[in-house]
């Protein structure tokens, strides 16, 4: 019941003047992640967290991260699994380098709002990693990841020891307008990612995946700053402010 709420607020939150505690200065804001917590929760974040998960994207805006790669390991199940995924775009990191840089891009779909986040992960030899998804603020629990050909998972937000959490709920398939859901046998296991603030516009981004059966599959740990935030001016221009 709490998570239907959640996500019916979170597919209502419009794109407006904010009147949040904490948010005056921050004219016009997006409001969905925001909803997907409790008062107390988003309260206890930092407010650098707060903002960078309220700035507005529409409109073509486009925010960089940049950094580094501070560990990645896979175990022999984990990296059978980052191969296997290969087939659906290689939503998984492949490479166990570490002090590699690392850039990430967040946009707005301008024609369905979802958000579009694009890690490039460089490699010691080749090209590097590129990792595509969409963060689809839909479903029942009011956020999903999609990472193409018809497969996402719904996930859900925590607030914990001072970091904003995504948790898996389920992993799903859509094929010929169904929705069909995963059964767990068919899934990597419990996926976490955790947004926590190192210091003045410095975050940790880690991701975890841990399988039922062969227990922790993945563990990557990633060390990011704000760059620059690009903002179109008119079709063929932008305008760059740097952070």
């Amino acid at each position: 019941m709490r998570r239907r709420a959640r996500a019916k607020r979170a597919s209502s939150a419009a794109l407006g003047p904010s009147s949040l505690p904490g948010e005056a200065g921050n004219l016009l804001i997006d409001l969905r992640f925001r909803t997907l917590v409790s008062d107390a929760d988003w309260a206890s974040l930092s407010p650098a967290i707060r903002r960078r998960f309220t700035q507005r994207l529409a409109g073509g805006n486009t925010i960089v991260y940049s950094g580094e790669v501070a560990e990645t390991r896979l175990s022999r199940a984990g990296w059978w699994l980052a191969q296997a995924v290969r087939l659906i775009g290689a939503p998984l990191p492949m490479s166990t380098d570490a002090r590699v840089p690392s850039v990430v891009t967040v946009t707005e779909d301008m024609a369905c709002g979802d958000q579009m986040w694009t890690r490039l992960y460089t490699r010691r030899s080749g090209f590097p990693q590129v990792i595509h998804s969409a963060k689809r603020f839909a479903g029942a629990t009011g956020l999903e990841e999609y990472v193409g050909y018809g497969i996402g998972v719904a996930l859900t937000v925590h607030v914990e020891a001072g970091a904003l959490v995504f948790r898996s709920d389920h992993y799903f398939l859509q094929v010929l307008g169904l929705r069909i859901r995963l059964p767990g046998v068919l899934t990597p296991g419990l996926l976490s990612v955790a947004h926590k603030e190192i210091s003045e516009g410095e975050f940790s981004y880690t991701l975890d995946i841990v399988h039922p059966r062969f227990g922790d599959v993945l563990h990557q740990r990633a060390i990011f700053r704000e760059t620059e935030q690009w903002t179109p001016r008119c079709s063929g221009s932008f305008s760059r402010r740097v952070f």
